[in-house]
């Protein structure tokens, strides 16, 4: 028994123990807490104590070989490691805002031309639908009441707008805590934070065919009157935060003029004249749906797409739609002032952010520089782990940039600032299209704005115009090279040829250029049907070449 017993131990020990002190052997020693917290001081505390070397700086990996004897470069800050597990959040984060800009264009062309007669392949069962939208209405302060319009929209919706409102539930979830926040500082109705995803599809880069831009698409004149800034280098319209403030501002004073937040949104989108207008040729009523048959196109289709929005929303479990939870609502961010001229190529080179992330966290800067202005405050959003490196190092930073920018001193854009207002004279040849391409902004506005009732114009006639955004100049010599070089700091107005590419339309080239409709390209380049050809050069103006 006891032979039995030892033989029984032997194979115990060969069986369980020794794969177990095998793997005790391969595994690192742990090392105390004082050893761990000394060894952590001499290789990464010093670090961030340290500038980083410019000389290293300049080499393209910005990563530096070990040496033998132990010595650390400065640069391998640089190298540090982001949580996993977060960064992976980001990188989906990133990849979904920046797929998401292009649809802006599809909620533009709906809104615009709404097409909510044609039948629906949705089936929605009306009286359910009344339940919904009576309960949707006891919690909010709009007036939403069943009528067949809303109906056919939301329908509409349903039936070929089902992925569009997955990825906004998607993207809300980055924008809205932030929309959520402005909207009760100024103790305005949270839902209009839906509003955002029928002017721009959360897009903050968005730019309508008559000079809209941002979030939540302010004229040059409105941005103007609410303190937003626009110059050569910087478009505070497509400021996320500035331009949200800035919207909250203008909801309330139109509530204040109206008292009615469908009548606020109905003037948001086509201005209080326009609404005023409606109220008189409606007899006076100041219900929307009273209203609607006399308001602009896009307004009659506005108020029912936000409307449509909230209510998908409110109801997207009940109808299918995909809610991809993310497991935090926005990225982990931080700003810091600007204290000298940089680019985002130098951001990106020093810092390790992508050029794109860059693009997304600081969308106001539109050619991809952020000034230093003097009695402006410019800010650069990073991810946190970024902020340190930036601040740690800044001098250094700032020294890089500015040795980089001399070196091509001419190739930087000059900083011209839109006037808020111009007043300009009519010249033989004139005519309200050409006018309107040369300042970027649409017929109907310089109609507006001067009370015009026709396209008609005499020369020494003098018009106002609200600027959209000013020219950006250079030097003689390096003009062709910055035009080249940097095609987001160019006004598409100022190009002459367009050169049609694959799944170009009229239409989709019409919205290129601010003041050039359909009409104008049919004119001016012999066009009758609307098939284009790839390779066809187009002329942009009323032209011999």
């Amino acid at each position: 028994m006891t032979a039995i017993r030892e033989i029984v131990i032997v194979i115990f020990l060969l069986v369980f123990i020794s794969p177990l002190m095998a793997q005790k052997q391969d595994e690192p020693a742990i090392p105390d807490a004082d050893t761990e917290i000394s060894t952590l001081s001499k290789n990464k505390v010093e670090l961030v104590k340290k500038p980083i070397n410019l000389n290293g700086v300049f080499n393209e990996t910005l990563i530096p070989e070990e040496t033998s004897g132990g010595a650390t470069n400065a640069v391998e800050g640089y190298n540090l490691q982001d949580n996993a597990k977060a960064a992976k959040y980001d990188s989906l984060w990133m990849r979904e805002l920046y797929e998401n800009a292009k649809l802006y264009d599809e909620i533009y062309t709906y809104v615009s031309n709404p097409e909510t007669d044609s039948i629906s392949q949705f089936t929605l069962d009306t009286e359910v639908l009344k339940e919904r939208l009576e309960l949707l209405n006891e919690k909010t302060p709009f007036n939403i009441a069943y009528n067949p319009s809303l109906e056919r929209v939301i329908k509409s919706f349903l039936t070929s707008k089902h992925e569009f409102i997955e990825r906004m539930i998607t993207a809300s979830q980055f924008y809205f805590p932030m929309f959520e926040q402005e909207l009760d500082n100024y103790n305005i109705p949270l839902e209009i934070k839906y509003l955002a995803i029928v002017e721009s599809a959360l897009n903050p880069r968005a730019k309508s065919r008559v000079g809209a831009t941002g979030l939540w698409q302010f004229m040059y004149s409105t941005g103007k009157m609410y303190g937003l800034d626009v110059s050569s280098y910087v478009d505070e319209r497509s400021d996320p935060i500035k331009s949200t403030i800035a919207a909250c501002k203008y909801l309330s004073k139109l509530y204040d003029t109206f008292g009615d937040w469908d009548l606020a949104l109905a003037a948001y989108n086509s201005g209080p004249g326009n609404v005023n207008k409606a109220i008189r040729r409606s007899g006076g009523y100041t219900n929307y749906w009273n209203i609607r048959r006399n308001l602009p196109r896009e307004t009659a289709g506005y108020v029912p797409a936000f409307l449509a929005t909230m209510y998908l929303f409110e109801y997207a479990n009940e109808h299918g739609i995909k809610l991809n939870r993310v497991e935090r609502p926005y990225f982990e961010t931080d700003t810091v002032h600007v204290k000298k001229l940089i680019t985002f190529d130098q951001i990106s080179k020093l810092v390790g952010v992508s050029k794109e992330e860059l693009k997304v966290l600081n969308p106001s800067y539109k050619l991809d520089i952020i000034p230093k202005i003097k009695g402006k405050d410019y800010t650069l959003r990073l991810p946190k782990d970024a902020i340190g490196k930036f601040v740690t190092n800044e001098t250094a930073i700032y020294a890089f940039a500015e040795k980089e920018n001399k070196s091509k001193d001419s190739n930087l854009p000059k900083l011209v600032t839109a006037d808020e207002r111009i007043r300009y004279r009519v010249r033989s040849g004139d005519y309200l299209g050409k006018i309107a391409e040369r300042y970027g902004v649409g017929v109907s506005q310089i109609k507006r704005w001067n009370g015009l009732r026709s396209n008609n114009l005499r020369i020494g006639q003098r018009l106002t115009i609200y600027p959209r955004k000013p020219v950006t100049t250079a030097s003689s010599s390096s003009k062709k090279t910055t035009i080249k070089s940097s095609v987001a700091g160019v006004s598409t107005g100022n190009s002459k040829v367009h050169t049609v590419k694959e799944g170009d339309s009229l239409w989709t080239i019409s919205r290129k250029y601010p003041g050039i409709t359909i009409e104008n390209l049919r004119k001016w380049n012999g066009i009758s049907g609307s098939n284009l050809q790839p390779g066809t050069r187009l002329k942009l103006c009323d032209c011999s070449s």
